[in-house]
């Protein structure tokens, strides 16, 4: 059994991380930094490792976004699990902090809901892509680089 899925992960393992990486930052509560740690410690490129999870992670969120510019309050209070409350304070957040709260949507709990209130708050997409990107980027990297650097220090 642990053959099979070794290599599953491995045939379809790119494809296997885009999944689990859009579906982390939309409707299901599951990580996708196990799937990039696994991949780096089977010895996969780290590059395009970084680049399909944070693809797929910013696709997600572009959902999200969607789904709040549409003004679905009941999709996202039932789907994403994010009370009014919750966007309401990262409603004040935006208030206070502006944008740059976009480099922040990959934190647990609360990533979900600034992403959603950035499409309630209909910003613009250029923005939201730019600082959702880069944050989502930027945690992948510092994952794959900690993963890398661990790996190398127990060799």
């Amino acid at each position: 059994m642990i053959e099979i899925l070794s290599t599953l992960v491995e045939d379809h393992a790119l494809a296997g991380l885009f999944i689990a990486s859009f579906l982390a930052s939309t409707v299901l509560p599951i990580g996708s930094e196990a799937y990039v740690v696994l991949l780096i410690s089977k010895g996969f490129s780290i590059l395009p490792v970084i680049m399909v999870a944070s693809i797929g992670n910013y696709m997600g969120a572009c959902t999200t976004y969607y789904i709040g510019i549409k003004g679905r309050q009941d999709v996202i209070e039932k789907y994403f699990s994010i009370s009014d409350e919750q966007l309401k304070k990262t409603d004040r957040l935006f208030a206070r902090y502006g944008s740059f709260l976009l480099l922040f949507t990959w934190i647990p709990i609360i990533g979900d809901a600034i992403t959603a209130t950035g499409g309630i708050l209909k910003l613009d997409f250029r923005i939201f892509s730019f600082y959702v990107f880069i944050g989502k980027t930027a945690r992948y990297t510092a994952l794959a680089y900690l993963t890398a650097e661990t790996l190398m220090f127990f060799q």
